[in-house]
């Protein structure tokens, strides 16, 4: 096989991602990368795989190593091509013919239907463009593979059924895995790397263990930096007064042992710095007081695509006050659509028959391509704008959410995803609403920004309806389980292993 070494590597782009980055990536690893957004995943990916160079340090490629690496985004020169033209165009010239046979194994391994194989990419789904991305990868033989955010646009099924291809022992190559789902990393790595500016974490577990270890070891560095920061003050202290008592009794001694102490506080003071500094985002909602008992109630409505063809039917169903319901279901069975369906009857509800809202129901709502924000305004436009708040409050609320003063300025069709699934939250925030719908809210918010929402929607006890995904932010939330399935809408006790 072959391995891939970092000595000293760091990324500073007007400030350090990381640095002093020491790390074999060798047979048998499957390695996550844990880090906030913008955290540098992503630049750490693409210097392993030789698209771009650190700002200090070395990467060592064993002799002839082929990397392997599968980006979030489709190349666009590819997606005019068939899904399986453009898998097999990732085999050199020369070997396409004699090697043909791998593209289908791959596809079959992958489980991909025969009549995708030829659509266009730009005709499939999200999801299928995805796996279509690694199949092409790995059909030009890689030594290593690189994955960033390999889950993303996956429904559950696709989600297991990548991580059985992953952890095959048909694959043994070296692996890094970058991605925010938790369950995901649990399930497909062995080591945990938590990518930070200051001091990088290399545990040798998957994600929940090493989570848990570098709790322990965050606490233990604090508890160190508290102890040393008392006896820096106790030594600047101690040094003061001897000088003094040097200067009033003539002592050069006493001056000389004052200037001795003063040097171990200055010392001990230049590690005081936290290894961690947090980038604070923070994510926090609020929520207002409805005295209706129900929100919503469905009396056996269809839900239908855009152009008018049946989904699925949902029976009779009410949404109660306090009720967190998971809506469940493959792709395309219309999770989406009904969400879609419920929010159009919040805002005209004589349009929508056998849809009740209550009056009171003030909507929060979010979809997976932030399609409630205006892409032309600036942020500090739209958050100010809409709550009709002043200069500084708008400033101060969104460098609270993590947007520095030159972004808050830039148009919202410039931000990344995960900016725009920030901005979207903080201005569900600002509504205050009783009911929170919800499709998809984790997608490209970090694992810091899933764990506050999860605490948020916990804590304010919000009423809400929501597609996720993400197992550990459904289990962590859910109340009610919905799935949707043979076209029609059914509960259930428990979700079981559907998340």
């Amino acid at each position: 096989m072959g391995s891939i070494s970092l000595r000293n590597v760091g990324v500073t782009v007007a400030e350090p991602l990381f640095q002093n980055l020491d790390l074999v990536i060798a047979d048998g690893d499957r390695i996550g990368l844990v880090a906030g957004n913008g955290g540098g995943k992503s630049t750490l990916l693409r210097c392993l795989a030789g698209q771009a160079e650190p700002s200090a340090g070395t990467i060592i490629r064993s002799r002839g190593l082929k990397v392997g690496f599968v980006e979030q985004d489709v190349p666009a020169n590819l997606l005019d091509l068939p899904l399986a033209e453009m898998v097999r165009r990732a085999i050199p010239p020369a070997d396409r013919e004699s090697q043909g046979w791998r593209v289908d194994l791959v596809l079959d391994e992958l489980e991909t239907p025969d009549d995708l194989r030829a659509r266009p990419l730009r005709a499939l789904s999200g999801g299928w463009q995805r796996l279509a991305l690694l199949a092409r990868t790995w059909v030009a033989d890689p030594d290593a593979l690189l994955l960033d955010e390999p889950t993303n646009h996956l429904d559950l099924d696709k989600i297991r059924l990548l991580e059985g291809w992953i952890t095959s022992p048909l694959r043994q190559v070296p692996m890094v895995i970058a991605s925010h789902d938790r369950q995901f990393l649990e399930a497909c790595t062995n080591r945990t790397l938590f990518v930070r500016p200051e001091a990088s974490r290399l545990y040798a577990h998957p994600y929940f263990a090493a989570r848990a270890l570098l709790a322990d070891d965050d606490q233990a560095d604090a508890t160190r930096l508290a102890r040393d920061a008392k006896e820096a003050t106790r030594l600047r202290q101690s040094a003061a007064a001897l000088r003094n008592v040097g200067i009033n009794s003539r002592s050069d001694a006493a001056q000389k042992k004052s200037m001795q102490m003063a040097q171990r506080a200055e010392a001990l003071e230049r590690t005081l710095r936290p290894q961690h500094l947090a980038r604070t985002a923070d994510i926090r909602l609020a929520s207002r007081t409805t005295h209706a008992r129900v929100l919503a109630a469905f009396d056996d409505v269809t839900v239908r695509t855009p152009d008018g063809r049946a989904l699925f039917r949902t029976g009779k169903l009410e949404v109660r006050q306090q009720d967190r319901i998971v809506l469940l279901g493959r792709n395309g069975v219309g999770k989406s659509q009904l969400v879609a369906l419920l929010r159009r009857a919040m805002a005209d509800p004589e349009a929508m028959p056998g849809v009740r809202v209550a009056p009171t129901v003030v909507l929060g709502y979010l979809d997976q391509q932030m399609s409630q924000l205006p892409p032309r305004e600036t942020p500090h436009d739209f958050i100010g704008g809409t709550f009709r708040l002043g200069d500084q409050r708008t400033t101060s609320l969104l460098a609270g959410a993590g947007f520095m003063v030159d972004r808050q300025r830039q148009t919202i069709d410039r931000l990344s995803p995960g900016q725009k699934a920030r901005l979207g939250l903080l201005a569900i925030r600002l509504a205050e609403p009783n009911f929170y719908l919800m499709d998809e809210p984790t997608n490209h918010v970090d694992i810091a920004g899933q764990e506050q929402l999860e605490a948020e929607i916990l804590a304010q006890q919000a009423t809400s309806v929501l597609v996720s995904h993400d197992r550990s932010f459904a289990r962590a939330i859910g109340t009610r389980w919905l799935l949707i399935e043979g076209g029609k809408m059914k509960e259930l006790d428990s979700p079981g292993d559907l998340v």
